[in-house]
């Protein structure tokens, strides 16, 4: 599908005027990313002279650290319930290793992705009544689990919700407790886009901040968290401007060199060494964290990395490299059983994939399956499977249960669609980007699906549906040199909010062509700017592109964008592009 070409607005000449002092491109790229003023450039360039924010800007912070230290002196047992996947993971991790220091009653719960579904549940609760605990604590969720909460607070126990989801339509219908969420309007904090461990790390820095310790053991035990927090806010895809650049930066510093058994044994696993990237987190240690509740529990990929014992590290991190192998698998065969309902000539404007009877699929791939297809199509997609779980209602009758997935893009607002649906949903939530829900009985099933197709017919146009690549700069060969390049690996790190920089160049000339791979699946070429006087070129690398530009030949007159980077292999240091596409 032939891709829109779209260039950002340019930047402002008062804004241009204002910075004389700062280079030009960098400025527009920063423009890009919403930043346009002193304040926004300190927040993205001068980190080494920022701070996070004070912790005790959250409403509800005071009460909820007076809270915890009550229940840490009388000895009472604490459960910190977390969410299965990487965010909830490491959120659980952080509150679980601060907490031990200060030597609490502290243990951890990770409800089952397939039986237990997300957020807080009653069973759970009972459980966790039985077991003697007097407080839980919710790490990356709970913000719309009201029902729940007021259960636990029937049985007795105290609550604090820690989460970073949108809040419900009214307050009416938020929990009736104490409440830490940067989403919250009402909130004084002024960072509202941090990811679960961000929050769970306020929580976490505010207890510490609070406690007895000397100042030099508080900054200490402070920075050392920062490599889970900086795991977690890369692998749940929020965005990386403001102070998640600031985690994000620093905590990789901490990942590179991390103390933690596991954490070293997962970055050998996946082939890490060295100075570790947000691309290393978000396609090779976050995938695999992810991959234990996907695969069976995410129990697993917790206790490695709160484990002391090196023997049991390195099994863990064998085994969840092994569950992501499985895993991709098992996404690459519900991929095609997906793709078999799709008719690519006659798309929808949402597109509904839905299992068979005899067609069993793993509950744990369906969003990335939808992610893929969502990708693949440019299209909204919701993968539904009906599950073999049972749900008894009031009458004691049996119905059917399913369970879905969604991913999106941009101009339709998954969780808003959601919401329009909720009397017919039995659970949801998530961000306009991507989302979970699970419904009883067929006829509420067939009715959700009949509305969300009548949602996106009323909102999506076909421009609206038409894949686009945003485009940062248009540059002529000329303007590109190494102080170019040394200047946008100062942008990273790159993740959501902040891509790495998309550039354009027209009307160049391909001059060689060389296929690579063990199958010749990648392709290189080299571009000539043969317009100006300069005659420049460079290479330009597309991995997994020899199929799609196979029709192109030396002497083709082309326009491309691409990423800038360094090539250093075999010591070499050499500009090349990362190809994105390539028109003639």
């Amino acid at each position: 599908m032939e891709k829109i070409w779209q260039f950002y607005p340019k930047i402002t000449d008062k804004i241009l005027s204002e910075n004389l002092d700062k280079n030009q491109f960098i400025l527009q790229l920063l423009y890009n990313r919403g930043l346009k003023n002193n304040d926004d450039f300190r927040w993205f360039f001068d980190l080494d002279k920022l701070d996070f924010f004070d912790p005790f800007l959250f409403n509800d912070m005071e009460k909820a650290v007076d809270l915890v230290i009550l229940h840490i002196k009388k000895g009472s047992k604490i459960m910190i319930y977390g969410d299965y996947d990487a965010d909830g993971v490491t959120s659980s991790a952080l509150l679980y290793d601060v907490f031990s220091i200060f030597r609490s009653k502290v243990d951890f719960y990770l409800p089952d992705r397939v039986s237990e579904g997300y957020g807080l549940n009653k069973p759970a609760i009972d459980e966790i009544k039985k077991n003697g605990f007097e407080l839980i604590i919710t790490v990356d969720n709970g913000i719309r689990n009201k029902e729940e909460v007021a259960y636990a607070k029937s049985l007795g126990l105290d609550v604090i919700i820690t989460d970073h989801h949108a809040l419900p339509e009214t307050r009416e219908e938020l929990p009736d407790c104490l409440i830490i969420n940067p989403a919250d309007t009402e909130s004084s904090y002024p960072f509202k886009y941090l990811a679960g461990v961000g929050v769970a790390f306020k929580l976490a820095e505010a207890l510490i901040k609070k406690s007895k310790l000397e100042e030099e053991d508080k900054k200490r035990l402070i920075l050392r968290n920062l490599d889970l927090v900086a795991l977690g806010t890369v692998a749940d895809m929020v965005s990386l401007l403001g102070e998640n650049r600031l985690i994000v930066k620093k905590g990789l510093e901490v990942l590179s060199e991390t103390e933690r058994l596991g954490l070293r044994e997962l970055i050998k696993v996946a082939g890490l060494s060295g100075e570790l990237t947000s691309f290393n987190i978000g396609f090779q240690l976050g995938p695999r964290l992810n991959a234990a509740s996907r695969i069976k529990h995410a129990n697993s990929a917790l206790n490695l990395l709160i484990s002391k014992d090196i023997d049991e590290a390195k099994m863990l991190a064998e085994d969840l490299n092994n569950k992501n192998m499985e895993r991709q698998k098992i996404t690459e065969e519900l991929m095609s059983s997906a793709e078999s309902q799709i008719d690519p000539e006659n798309l929808s404007k949402i597109i509904i994939v839905k299992n068979s009877k005899e067609d069993a699929w793993n509950e744990g791939v369906i969003g990335l399956v939808a992610g893929k297809l969502s990708e693949k199509y440019y299209r909204p997609v919701l993968v539904i499977m009906k599950t073999s779980e049972k749900f008894i209602d009031d009458n004691g009758s049996e119905k059917d249960m399913y369970k879905g997935s969604g991913r999106s893009i941009e101009g339709f607002n998954l969780v808003e669609g959601l919401e329009e649906n909720k009397d017919i949903l039995y659970k949801y939530g998530g961000h306009p980007m991507a989302g979970g829900f699970s419904i009883i009985g067929d006829r509420n099933a067939f009715l959700f699906m009949d509305k969300i197709k009548e949602r996106a017919e009323k909102i999506l146009d076909e421009k609206t549906l038409t894949p686009k690549i945003k485009i940062d700069l248009e540059l002529d060969f000329e303007d590109i040199n190494d102080l170019l390049v040394e200047g946008l690996e100062q942008m990273a790190p790159f993740g959501q909010a902040n891509p790495a920089p998309k550039m354009a160049s027209f009307d160049v000339k391909i001059i060689d062509i060389v296929n690579m791979g063990s199958e010749n699946q990648h392709i290189k070429f080299r571009f000539l700017d043969d317009t100006k006087s300069s005659m420049k070129n460079f290479w330009g690398i597309s991995f997994g592109g020899a199929n799609k530009y196979s029709e192109l030949n030396v002497g083709d007159r082309v326009s491309v964008v691409y990423t800038l980077e360094f090539n250093n292999f075999n010591g070499n240091h050499d500009i090349q592009f990362k190809i994105i596409d390539i028109k003639k």
